[in-house]
């Protein structure tokens, strides 16, 4: 049996609630939402109460157990790895590890899955964006959570190189970063 152990999953904070905010702004009934990452579940918890087709994945099994409590569908997946590519869902939600992490500043725990960045904060973001097209449907949008240190322009133009278009719809100014959120959707005049 495993033992969930709360001190191992991601609870929510700014980002978590600014991310929230533009999704619930944005979900619609129709939609068929993913959360990846969900961490707590908090978000991927409202959006069903909008979509009552709403999932959420974590690597963490910690993270798959908080969001099962709030009565979330879960999948313990890296990323879309587990996920089936149809039906492709309309709203996809990540807050993903954003923070520039150097090797020695590693832990090796399940906590570090959602805060760990790569050496320039986008090395799971750029995965995202990699696989993103197989399972966001052609008219869909994502909405992604980053952070000033990541580096906006780079993270725009990584998601532009593969095919997308973004644009913030919020921001905000937390210490010493700013917390931007991106719609992101499909270039239809590059298809």
């Amino acid at each position: 049996m495993f033992a969930q152990d709360d001190s191992q999953v991601y609870q929510p904070e700014r980002d978590t609630y600014l991310l929230l905010k533009c999704a619930l702004a944005d979900a619609k009934p129709a939609d068929t939402i993913i959360e990846i990452g969900t961490g707590s579940g908090l978000i991927a918890h409202e959006m069903s109460k909008i979509s009552k087709k709403t999932f959420a994945v974590d690597i963490n099994p910690h993270a798959c157990i908080a969001a099962k409590k709030l009565g979330v569908e879960v999948i313990r997946s890296d990323l879309f790895s587990a996920l089936k590519t149809d039906p492709k869902f309309t709203l996809v939600l990540f807050n993903p590890p954003y923070l520039p992490t150097r090797p020695e500043e590693r832990i090796d725990d399940w906590l570090e899955y959602a805060l760990d960045g790569g050496t320039d904060g986008r090395s799971t973001i750029e995965k995202f964006a990699d696989g993103l097209a197989a399972v966001m449907d052609r008219y869909g949008r994502c909405l992604l959570l980053i952070s000033s240190l990541t580096g906006i322009n780079e993270v725009a133009a990584y998601f532009k190189s593969k095919g997308f278009i973004s644009l913030v719809i919020a921001e905000e100014r937390v210490e010493d970063e700013t917390l931007y959120v991106l719609r992101i959707s499909r270039d239809l005049c590059s298809l």
